[in-house]
């Protein structure tokens, strides 16, 4: 009866952050963490692109103006690789030929100011909690 009344514990699903701004990916994380995401972020595109992914309960959040790669060159990068994990894409003012990019590259784009939970429900439809 013991195995009956044992539920597995289903690990966090991760939210992988990629924004070059300390305060704003601290920010994003505290209000990710509450909501029961694990948060992985890099300041870089390069150490994006370095380091292992999650292969499921996933998906990326991407700030396209970096200093050296931009989002999407990090996100190109890691589609190149094989990996296809679900992306969000923020920024602010898009311009036409970064929202064509960016739905090539599966992402969807939130534009900034991230006002309200637009990025969270974004996220929750894609990692259902």
């Amino acid at each position: 009866m013991i195995a009956e009344s044992m539920t597995l514990i289903r690990p966090a699903p991760v939210v992988v952050l990629l924004d070059d701004d300390a305060a704003l990916r601290r920010a994003l994380t505290f209000s990710l963490e509450i909501e029961g995401y694990r948060v992985e972020s890099c300041a870089t595109g390069e150490e994006l692109v370095e380091q292992p992914l999650p292969e499921d309960e996933a998906c990326l959040v991407l700030d396209y103006r970096l200093g050296g790669m931009s989002g999407l060159d990090a996100l190109q990068s890691l589609r190149d690789r094989g990996v296809h994990l679900p992306a969000i894409l923020i920024t602010s003012n898009p311009t036409p030929g970064v929202r064509s990019r960016a739905v090539r590259l599966q992402a969807q784009v939130v534009e900034k100011p991230l006002l309200g939970d637009l990025l969270l429900g974004h996220i929750h439809r894609i990692l259902p909690l």
